[in-house]
């Protein structure tokens, strides 16, 4: 199985932040490639970057690579990245891997499965800024994103987060084609997970793809950071379902 993967990344993070899992799937023989979105990771223009955007990019890198049989991971909000990616060209894609990630239903934006009083605190962030931008407060981020990292080592992964263009969060994405797409499909739930309330990442979204198959493992939602070598034990588990 030499089928390429294509991992991408969630809100504030960048290709950096699959680093670790890349080198654990390296070392089991496997490709790997991790994008970073437009308007993410240090010294880049944030200004003006919508959704539409970022699925351009992961498109174009796709195409200009001429990848093919790909296995589509995605992180939190990489998963509405990789449902428009999907409907572009589905015949490359041979299974898509939400991990916690989000699965909108047709016609939603991001913040439409986000707690309100989240979103109140994103938007006011973006409007308090110069370029419409968001960056998770630390104690969001301590408490609830990588909550079973030491102190120090939480601070030093938030110290290299990047702000968010905050429109990507609001742009509504039509998915009826995705919906209608014949992919395989899998979900990888972090039991640890604190991110957002209990039960929203799984079942409430992850049961809008359907047939899927289901993993499971241990985690906070920074995973990939904390735990990369079991991660990509369950990444390659999910995709020889």
């Amino acid at each position: 199985m030499n089928e390429p993967f294509v991992l991408i990344h969630g809100s504030w993070h960048g290709g950096w932040a699959w680093q670790p899992v890349i080198r654990e799937l390296a070392a089991q023989g496997r490709r790997a490639y991790a994008p970073t979105l437009p308007g993410h990771g240090p010294d880049t223009r944030r200004t003006g970057i919508t959704h539409r955007h970022c699925v351009e990019s992961v498109v174009a890198f796709i195409e200009q690579r001429d990848l093919r049989n790909v296995l589509l991971v995605e992180h939190s909000f990489g998963g509405s990245m990789i449902q428009k990616v999907a409907e572009a060209f589905p015949e490359r894609i041979q299974r898509m891997n939400f991990l916690d990630a989000f699965v909108l239903g047709d016609g939603q934006c991001i913040f439409d499965n986000l707690p309100q009083d989240m979103v109140a605190t994103f938007n006011h962030l973006a409007s308090a800024s110069a370029g419409n931008t968001m960056l998770v407060p630390w104690e969001i981020w301590r408490d609830h994103f990588i909550q079973d990292a030491p102190e120090a080592a939480a601070r030093a992964y938030w110290e290299l987060l990047s702000p968010e263009p905050n429109q990507v969060n609001l742009d509504q994405l039509d998915l009826k084609r995705f919906y209608g797409l014949d992919v395989k499909r899998s979900y990888i739930f972090c039991r640890q997970d604190l991110s957002l309330p209990p039960g929203t990442s799984h079942p409430q979204m992850s049961a809008r793809l359907g047939t899927f198959d289901l993993a499971e493992m241990d985690g906070s939602h920074e995973v990939m950071l904390k735990r990369p070598a079991e991660l990509a034990d369950k990444i390659v588990e999910a995709c020889e379902t």
